[in-house]
Parts: C-alpha cells; sequence; structure tokens
C-alpha cells in the first residue's frame, strides 16, 4: 500500500475528506453513480415496461444507399428528369460535394408493388420484395449530420462527437446478456472497410468498458489470440486467471475502481469464449439447405457469412447484433461508386442473404421477439453530384440529411405498413417526420426501457442515448 499510494490516493482517502469534498463538488463519482442506481457498475437495470423484443440485429449499410433506388418511388423526380435543379433546393444548403447548378436524375431502375401492402419496392431487391409484408418502413427519417463519420455516430450515438456510448452499449447496459458465455453486444463488418465512424461506433463512451461491442470475424478465428497458446493447457489457463481474480479482486476493494469489476468480468468471458465462440462461429455446422438460402461463402467476410452469424448468435442469447457493410456511398466519380455498377453490385450482395435472415428467423420463432433494423446513416440527393461544378462520370448522387428510409421487422412493430414520406421529388421528409433520436426511442421502448429514464449520470448530467437537448419520441404509430 505504501508502495501504491500516490498524491491523488492521499487527497482523496485522507481524514479530512479534501479529495471526497472535491468529488462531491464535481457532481460525479463512481461511488455517486452506485449509490443514485443502488447497484454494483456490471448490474442490469430492469426494464422500465413489458418488453416486445428481446434483443436487436441492426444491418447498418455504411455510405448511405440510395432510397430513390430502392424504396422511395418517385415518377415526378423521373419526370423532371435531366432538368436543371430548383434554387430553392440549393439555397442555405450544405453539401459534401455538389457545386454550382446540379440536374434532377430520375430513378435509374423500375419500381414496382409488391405483396398485399402494395409497397414499391425497385427491381435491385428481388428477394426482399417478396417479404415486404413482414417488414414496417419509416420514410421520413432525417438527420441533422451530412458526413459520413459525424451522421454514423448520430445512428449509433445519439450524438455526432466522440466520446458518447453507442445504442448497442446502452442495452447491454440496460438488459444485460442472455449468454453465460458469449459477450452482449458483438459487430460484425463486411465489404473490406470499416465505417467511417470507425469502433466508436460500437464503443461504450462513459459506461463501462465492459459495454462496449466486440469485434468479431466470419473469417479464421472469430476472435484473434482466441486458442490458448502452445504449451499452455486448459486447467493451467484456469488456474492463471483465478489468481489474477484474486488480485484484481484485493486491487478493487482497495481502490474500488469499477474498471476493475469490468477486466475481471472480459478474461472470464473471454475464458468462456475458448469454447463456445468456436461452435457459435461455426457455419459448417449449418444444412446446406440453409447456407445455400443465404449464399454464403465459406471462408469469406461476407455480408451473407454475417448474417447467417447474426442468427446463429441471437439463438444462443446475444443481445444486440450489429453489421456494418461498408460500399454503398454511390458519387458516381468512378465506376465503383456508380448507381449503375458499384450500386448494383452491394444490392446483390445484401438482397439475398437479409431476405434468408428475416425468413430464418420467422421459421424459427425468433422474429417474434427479435428486432431487426436495416439503415444506412442518411439518403441521397434527387439531384445528379456536380462535383466541382462538372457532371459525374457516371451516374451517381450526393448526401442527402434530409430525408431517407430505414426498415424494421419484428420485435413488436407493424408488419407491411409504410410511415411517413418525402417531398414530390424525395428530397425533404414532409410527412411523419422522424429523426435518429426518435428511432433510438423506438427501439429502446420495445425494449422494455423508456428512453429518458435509462440514464448514466456522467459530467453532472444525466446522460442519455437520445440525446438531452434534442427533443425525441416514441414512434408509436409503428408499434404492434
Amino acid at each position: 500500500m505504501n508502495h501504491s499510494l500516490t498524491r491523488r490516493h492521499f487527497l482523496q482517502n485522507c481524514s479530512t475528506g479534501l479529495g471526497a469534498m472535491w468529488l462531491a463538488a464535481q457532481g460525479h463519482t463512481w461511488g455517486a453513480a452506485l449509490d443514485r442506481a443502488g447497484r454494483g457498475p456490471l448490474t442490469p437495470v430492469a426494464p422500465h415496461h413489458r418488453p416486445k423484443a428481446r434483443r436487436v440485429i441492426f444491418l447498418h449499410m455504411a455510405g448511405a444507399p440510395s432510397h430513390l433506388e430502392l424504396f422511395d418511388y418517385k415518377p415526378e423526380l423521373n419526370k423532371h428528369n435531366g432538368q436543371e435543379c430548383p434554387e430553392s433546393f440549393l439555397k442555405g444548403k450544405r453539401f459534401a460535394f455538389i457545386q454550382g447548378v446540379p440536374k434532377l436524375l430520375g430513378s435509374q431502375f423500375p419500381f414496382e408493388r409488391h405483396g398485399q401492402s402494395g409497397a414499391w419496392v425497385s427491381d435491385r431487391l428481388p428477394y426482399f420484395s417478396q417479404l415486404v409484408d413482414e417488414v414496417c418502413f419509416l420514410k421520413g427519417m432525417h438527420t441533422e449530420q451530412f458526413n459520413h463519420a459525424p451522421a454514423q455516430l448520430a445512428m449509433h450515438t445519439g450524438y455526432s462527437t466522440l466520446g458518447y456510448p453507442s445504442m448497442g452499449a446502452w442495452v447491454t447496459y440496460g438488459l444485460g446478456s442472455e449468454s453465460e458465455n458469449l459477450p452482449g453486444f458483438i459487430v460484425l463488418l463486411s465489404g473490406g472497410k470499416t465505417p467511417d465512424a470507425g469502433k466508436s461506433g460500437w464503443g461504450a463512451g462513459f459506461l463501462p468498458s465492459v459495454y462496449q461491442g466486440v469485434q468479431c470475424r466470419s473469417k479464421g478465428d472469430p476472435v484473434l489470440y482466441l486458442a490458448d497458446p502452445a504449451g499452455i493447457s486448459r486447467d493451467l489457463r484456469r488456474d492463471s486467471l483465478d489468481a489474477l481474480t484474486m488480485l484484481n479482486q484485493k486491487a478493487y476493494e482497495d481502490f474500488g475502481d469499477p474498471e476493475t469489476l469490468t477486466r475481471m468480468a472480459q478474461y472470464e468471458t473471454a475464458f468462456r469464449m475458448q469454447v463456445s465462440a468456436a461452435a457459435a462461429f461455426d457455419l459448417s455446422q449449418e444444412p446446406e439447405t440453409v447456407k445455400s438460402a443465404y449464399g454464403v461463402q465459406p471462408g469469406a467476410e461476407s455480408f451473407a457469412n454475417n448474417c447467417l452469424m447474426a442468427r446463429r448468435l441471437a439463438e444462443r442469447g446475444v443481445r444486440f447484433i450489429q453489421l456494418f457493410h461498408w460500399g454503398w456511398d454511390s458519387h458516381g466519380a468512378a465506376e465503383s461508386e456508380s448507381l449503375n455498377s458499384g450500386f448494383v453490385r452491394q444490392c446483390r450482395d445484401v438482397d439475398r442473404p437479409m431476405s434468408a435472415l428475416l425468413m430464418d428467423l420467422k421459421q424459427r420463432g425468433l422474429l417474434d421477439d427479435t428486432l431487426v433494423v436495416w439503415s444506412g446513416e442518411f439518403g441521397r440527393t434527387p439531384m445528379s453530384e456536380n462535383r466541382a461544378g462538372m457532371p459525374p462520370k457516371f451516374p451517381g448522387r450526393d448526401h442527402n440529411p434530409g430525408g431517407f428510409t430505414l426498415w424494421m421487422a419484428g420485435g413488436g412493430v407493424r408488419p407491411g405498413v409504410s410511415f411517413g414520406g418525402t417531398d414530390d421529388l424525395g428530397y425533404e421528409a414532409v410527412e411523419g417526420r422522424t429523426s435518429v433520436h426518435d428511432l433510438q426511442a423506438t427501439i429502446l421502448h420495445l425494449l422494455g426501457f423508456d428512453h429518458k429514464r435509462l440514464t448514466y449520470p456522467y459530467q453532472g448530467l444525466d446522460q442519455r442515448l437520445t440525446n438531452i437537448t434534442k427533443p425525441s419520441r416514441v414512434i408509436r404509430e409503428v408499434l404492434a
């Protein structure tokens, strides 16, 4: 203790209470957080009402797919294709790349109505178009951010700046994990690149770090260094971990740092994952008919593999499963990001797997209590991108925070309905305007939480996912 005693520890623990007085003046300490919550830092919060969903699978299309080529049919836009963009569309607006006066760009693909609901879907999603009666469309989505990283952060953390907990972290903070052998929050990537927001999109922010997402892989070992080193037996690893736990427990009793508890919990989870994770991520256990339905590619880190993995993780009690599929940034500056080439490949990569995931969950009785969300971070402009005042080499659209479409399925949402809408040209959300904070409030509601009451004290405020400075509401129009 003499060796570990520092000036900071002296000020905190001395008999005059200088440290305690200073910390109390700051409005937040770990001790205060535990007293106010009446629980340990790793104990889940009790839901505020009966939940409809027990878990979430969030399919994020990083780069923002064009709603005008997928779900938002705009014949008026097609009618004015090639005409100069109205001045009202440009005045006072900020764009990522558009300069000068661009031309309106009609949808590049034909649309048809599908299902009993009559939902409009383009021919780019032939598998998904057969399942429109299973999903609920939110067509009045909008955001305040027009660049990828801030918009992705806003979608997943409620804030456009770094340092805030992600949605998955909030959910596992509130509900914990149903699995003893796997993390409560798992992240899977595909598309060849990490999303622009980076790991902050699944970070824990100011919550205890045990709630951050664990990035796993569908190719090779699911987690690096999962196997025991050569010459280290399972029993020896157990004995070593027990000894380390005793030391960490003593450190926690001496200093009370809850991050010590987090480290202990993570070590235990990692030990159990050595057995359970390998089985959970082993797609060879699936029948060929199931792998074929998803379009699984053995040994690849693909969206199809990740969708099947998501179903397997949902079965095993993982609370929040977040898939990022990168490559949807269709500016038209190159063939790989054009609407008539790169965008087509992206649609082909996701259509079959996401449709198979919905059907697989339904057939196994998991869709009723699993909320599936599909979204980008914003929409795309109804005008062609005019980079440096010149039209693009290929058809493409700039970023559009004013309006976009996402869909949800299962977990207590009304199937076969569409809520909200954009204007005649698909530029701005005008009906049923829904912010990303409204979406977050609705997801928490379906999981049993009042978004205003699921809070955590930090920097003198009771922080929450839905952003304490922004208005938000539960979208009750889409609840079953």
